[in-house]
């Protein structure tokens, strides 16, 4: 007598649609570790950008003084002096690190962590703030740098970076700092577009592991 044959359901479709889903979460999570590490690197460059900054402005306050006054000093700044590109990029960079610095927190935050939709608008949006501080430090820094009648802080550090100098202002330090600043500012602009190109990545692959998740825990899929 023949005995029935027992059904032997094939999982081989199952675990290689398990196998692409493991390795799509595995993906998400370096794509999100790339994304904060680059987050981590804004923040330190937007510090940077303040310090060195805020010092080349505060060397000025400290040596500039009104060529009324007949002091060794009186002459070494010029009379004219444009500080909004320096102020400029205080203000950017102190945007950057603020900004960069609730991002990193609010993603380690599990309320916002493990909801797709809030953790995507609150990564996006701090990435798009910190690339519009870096273009307008940049476009305001290299507008007003391109006058011929009045100086800026680089400009005019830098026409004398070569000159020695015995007690502030040094000008070789001060020109370095201003180069400094202005290319961190510069530099974040492409970071934070790969900032925004992995936010969305990581944003579109948690919403699509999130559907899964859920068809996979609804009576119908069980």
């Amino acid at each position: 007598m023949a005995t029935k044959e027992q059904y032997q359901p094939d999982t081989s479709e199952f675990e290689t649609r398990e196998r692409a889903f493991e390795k799509n979460i595995q993906v998400t999570r370096m794509a999100e570790s790339v994304r904060l590490a680059l987050m981590v690197v804004a923040l330190l460059a937007g510090l940077t950008i303040v310090g060195t900054s805020a010092n080349t402005l505060s060397v000025y306050d400290k040596t500039h003084v009104s060529t009324d006054f007949l002091l060794p000093l009186s002459g070494v700044w010029p009379s004219e002096f444009d500080l909004r590109p320096t102020i400029a990029l205080v203000t950017c960079g102190t945007i950057i690190a603020i900004t960069s610095a609730i991002a990193l927190i609010a993603s380690k935050a599990s309320s916002i962590r493990y909801n797709p939709l809030i953790h995507s608008t609150v990564s996006c949006i701090a990435s798009a703030i910190c690339l519009i501080a870096g273009l307008v430090g940049t476009s305001f820094y290299y507008g007003v740098n391109r006058s011929d009648t009045v100086f800026s802080l680089q400009a005019w550090t830098c026409q004398f970076s070569h000159v020695p100098m015995t007690q502030a202002p040094h000008w070789g330090a001060l020109c370095k700092e201003s180069k400094a600043a202005l290319y961190l500012t510069v530099m974040i602009i492409p970071l934070e577009v790969l900032v925004l190109g992995f936010s969305a990545y990581v944003s579109s692959a948690e919403k699509k592991q999130l559907v899964i998740r859920e068809r996979k825990g609804s009576p119908a899929m069980s």
